[in-house]
């Protein structure tokens, strides 16, 4: 069994057993017994619906912090497009990217600059005639994992490209180390997510055997501290010019990847659809799986409602988000491309930012390495579900009546788990207790004919 990190955990102390959690993820990875919830590590996505929708918040991401700037010589901030919809439209791009500095970033480079190159290369590929449509996006990790389980056979159609975390990552701890002569692995790099999902991209890349990327901070976690710093001038360890520097570089195409379709209009290639929240993603892709869908180029897939505005470790309502940042990216008009055309080909000729590792399927719905075994218990798997109501109530502690049957064939559930199931088993002991009480045994027999007989 292969060793799984997961970057979504439980906090056992709030849990109060309340069955949320294990309705809503899609993957059936949440059980409750004993009042008490546990996550079952080979089938989770950290798509963070069960962060989402915990009343007790028990559900929570394991991000880094800012203390771990300490560990390096030279910290490069990565704020996600997502990360300006926290903001409101009355706040500048530049002053936020500021704030980076004033927090104890030495430099703040944008992941939607990267993002702008990993739309060039994705354009390039989907030319490729010989691809098989439609490609999707490897932007988002919970999908990919989610593909990875559920849907193998399509991962041979995800762009062969990074994702912009990871190139934004290489190209600006690359730069650093010419700029300031500081060692490579002196230099840390550290993505501002809206989602834990970036985290176990972090810790277990699927496109490449290592990550650029040293940390990854929760939106959340770093919000206040650049709200605090708005407006205010830099730490005296920086140089004077830096306060007047234009850091903001993206264009509005690249910003746009923070909410849903800003990604398939960036690549802006044939047609293009885009689909946001978990569930609606697998029935799209269980759309594709039947063969339909043959006329689309490019599918961008988000785990997240809208898109990372949606990511369940930002401050604003993904509506709210979606507006703010759109708002954002109108003051900045048209800004002109930072990377020049003839930059982008030469990125995209030299293959500098195609995926390294080709993503591999995890089979972990398997419920026995021996295939006659398997078998075996797939038959007694459908005969218990059969026998079982179908009313899918969770009062088991299982998501649905199969995952119960699947989970008593495993061996970490019983029969009398379902309350159905229990109140016949009582409703019969209680029958044959009755049976019982009405037979007197024979020396009890023997003693009230006697009785009767004086």
């Amino acid at each position: 069994m292969p060793q799984y990190f997961h970057s979504v955990t439980l906090d056992v102390d709030k849990c109060k057993g309340c069955t949320n959690c294990i309705k809503r993820c899609p993957m059936e990875a949440i059980r409750v017994h004993d009042g008490k919830a546990t996550i079952m590590e080979e089938r989770c996505i950290d798509c963070g619906e069960c962060i989402r929708c915990c009343p007790n918040h028990a559900k929570i991401a394991l991000t880094d912090t800012i203390k771990k700037l300490s560990e390096y010589k030279y910290n490069i901030a990565l704020p996600a497009p997502s990360f300006f919809a926290q903001f409101k439209e009355n706040e500048n791009i530049n002053d936020i990217l500021k704030a980076f500095l004033r927090i104890g970033f030495d430099e703040v480079f944008e992941v939607a600059l990267a993002a702008e190159i990993v739309a060039y290369i994705v354009h390039r590929q989907l030319a490729n005639k010989k691809l098989k449509k439609p490609l999707f996006s490897s932007a988002c990790p919970a999908v990919l994992r989610l593909m990875q389980i559920k849907f193998p056979d399509l991962l041979r159609q995800v762009t062969h490209v990074l994702t912009p975390m990871e190139v934004a990552a290489r190209i600006a701890k690359v730069e650093a180390a010419k700029k300031t002569n500081i060692a490579y692995d002196d230099i840390g790099a550290f993505f501002i997510s809206p989602c834990a999902a970036k985290v176990t991209e972090m810790k277990q890349p699927m496109t490449t055997k290592h990550s650029a990327v040293n940390g990854v901070i929760g939106a959340n976690l770093i919000y206040k501290d650049i709200v605090k710093n708005l407006g205010k001038g830099l730490a005296n360890n920086k140089k004077d010019n830096e306060d007047s520097e234009e850091l903001h570089k993206a264009t509005k195409n690249g910003m746009a990847w923070g909410y849903l379709t800003g990604e398939s209009k960036n690549i802006d290639f044939g047609t293009t659809l885009a689909v946001s929240e978990i569930h609606n993603v697998i029935s799209l892709l269980e759309e594709i799986e039947r063969g339909e869908l043959k006329n689309v180029d490019f599918i961008e897939l988000q785990a997240c409602t809208a898109g990372c505005v949606g990511g369940p470790l930002n401050i604003q309502n993904n509506f709210v988000g979606r507006v703010h940042l759109r708002n954002l990216i109108g003051q900045c008009g048209a800004k002109p491309a930072h990377y020049a055309e003839k930059e982008l080909l030469t990125m995209y000729e030299k293959g500098h930012f195609e995926s390294t590792e080709p993503i591999r399927p995890n089979a972990i719905m398997t419920l026995d390495k021996d295939v006659s075994k398997a078998l075996i218990k797939m038959e007694h798997l459908d005969q218990l579900t059969d026998e079982l109501p179908g009313l899918d109530c969770g009062a088991c502690g299982s998501p649905n009546c199969r995952a119960l049957a699947e989970d008593i064939i495993r061996g970490i559930a019983f029969e009398t788990d379902c309350v159905i199931k229990l109140r016949d088993r009582v409703k019969t002991l209680a029958e044959e207790i009755f049976e019982l009480a009405r037979i007197i045994p024979p020396a009890m027999a023997d003693n009230s004919k006697k009785e009767k007989k004086k």
